[in-house]
């Protein structure tokens, strides 16, 4: 099974950056349009992306502040079932991320595609975190 995986500093504190990519107010900054759930194991989160995409993912591993994974239980036929995840490192100059989406069913259009969406909104998690800069949700992918 293809994976997708990202590499890259941060320039804030762990505590912080783990913040943003588990709590819903804090996903809805730069991923989500709509996200409701709680950064605990086995929680239940609700990502919402318009209308026709409202997709649920269970909370599989949760270690404050190092771990956080959601699994997909709800979504597009290709991401069901599948895993993302953050895994952090602090280092002197903030925190290393190891981002990962684990189990796609092949490598088709979509996962291409999502390799780029995801490197896109990774960028726009990093400039939230570092910056606190805000990109309208249906303006994302053009930032």
């Amino acid at each position: 099974m293809p994976d997708i995986v990202q590499d890259f500093p941060i320039k804030a504190p762990a505590a912080r950056v783990f913040e943003a990519i588990s709590v819903p107010r804090e996903l809805d900054q730069w991923w989500t349009k709509t996200c409701t759930g709680q950064p605990n194991l086995g929680a239940k989160y609700e990502l919402g992306f318009g209308p026709a995409y409202q997709w649920r993912a269970a909370v599989t591993k949760c270690e404050r502040p190092g771990v956080f994974e959601l699994t997909l239980k709800h979504a597009d036929p290709d991401w069901n079932g599948t895993r993302l995840g953050f895994e952090l490192a602090s280092v002197p100059s903030g925190t290393q991320l190891r981002f990962y989406h684990r189990g796609w069913p092949v490598e088709n259009e979509h996962y291409r595609v999502s390799c780029h969406c995801w490197a896109l909104y990774l960028r726009l998690l990093r400039r939230y975190v570092e910056h606190g800069e805000f990109v309208p949700y249906e303006k994302r992918l053009d930032a």
